[in-house]
């Protein structure tokens, strides 16, 4: 009588053994897996934003009568000699960063074709409303800072 449980030959392996050895590693596999999900439960889901509150430069870094854009905050910083003021650079239609014309002295959104005056003001195009301007404050050492959890009116400039 033939046995299929048994070995048929050198290296073979029989039904048997290779159901146990999937069986074996079915069953860590699924520890491992739920061991693995405990200790990720266990860890913090923490989100890191970046501060509100934040310097952007030294006044001398801006030349008097400049606008500079700072790309890793979207912002537009202007230096004029009645003060210095910061626009956001994000569209309020959809978020697109907004560029600054200056032969127009306004801005314009490429993406959708909103079109703001100097002040952030919305003069055509999709968007909804004015571009944000934020809180400015003077360090003693001449730093400035931006504070964009404050927005402040469109006559807002910090005299340096």
């Amino acid at each position: 009588m033939h046995n299929d449980d048994s070995d048929t030959g050198a290296g073979k392996t029989s039904r048997r053994r290779f159901l146990e050895i999937m069986g074996k590693t079915s069953f860590f596999a699924a520890f491992a897996g739920i061991f693995g999900g405990t200790v990720r439960f266990l860890l913090p889901n923490v989100l890191y934003e970046p501060p509100t509150i934040f310097p952007v430069g030294v006044v001398d870094d801006f030349p008097p009568d400049s606008v500079t854009f700072l790309e890793d905050r979207r912002l537009f910083l202007f230096r004029r000699p009645e003060g210095i003021y910061i626009v956001s650079s994000i569209c309020t239609h959809l978020g697109c960063n907004v560029k600054w014309d200056s032969a127009q002295a306004g801005f314009d959104c490429p993406c959708h074709g909103s079109i703001y005056d100097k002040d952030g003001q919305n003069l055509s195009g999709p968007a909804p409303k004015p571009l944000s301007w934020y809180e400015l404050v003077l360090t003693g050492d001449r730093k400035i800072l931006v504070n964009t959890q404050r927005e402040v009116n469109k006559d807002f400039r910090l005299q340096v």
